[in-house]
């Protein structure tokens, strides 16, 4: 491989793994609500808010002796049905019966007309 070739997959590798370091997500304010011991350290000495949760942590200096750059709580969440109709995602085939579809996991409602009645469940986050 020549020179140039090299350049070119170098440049891709940085910045392929710029958008992977830069791709977390910060924690919801529910993921960051925690008592000072249940803190996991999730920084190095010295770590500023903005690099903590660059990183998809939580970052909370206000109680000395605990770790300020810790772990998010795991996100709860749980599968509903989704009430509004025109929303839905279909998850069974016309004329599927109730007990077909539930066995499938999903949700059944036989109404209105031109929707599914067989449809899948939606992932929500609940409240702390």
């Amino acid at each position: 491989m020549d020179l140039k070739g090299i350049c070119v997959l170098s440049v891709i590798l940085i910045v392929a793994l710029s958008t992977l370091t830069e791709g977390k997500t910060p924690p919801t304010r529910c993921q960051c609500k925690q008592l000072p011991r249940e803190r996991r350290n999730c920084g190095y000495p010295g770590i500023s808010a903005v690099e903590c949760r660059k990183v998809g942590c939580c970052f909370n200096a206000s109680v000395p002796g605990v770790p300020w750059c810790f772990a998010p709580k795991v996100k709860k969440v749980r599968k509903v049905c989704p009430n509004d109709p025109y929303g839905r995602i279909n998850c069974g085939f016309p004329g599927i019966k109730a007990k077909e579809c539930e066995r499938k996991g999903c949700c059944f409602r036989a109404h209105p007309s031109g929707v599914p009645w067989c449809f899948y469940k939606r992932v929500v986050e609940e409240a702390c």
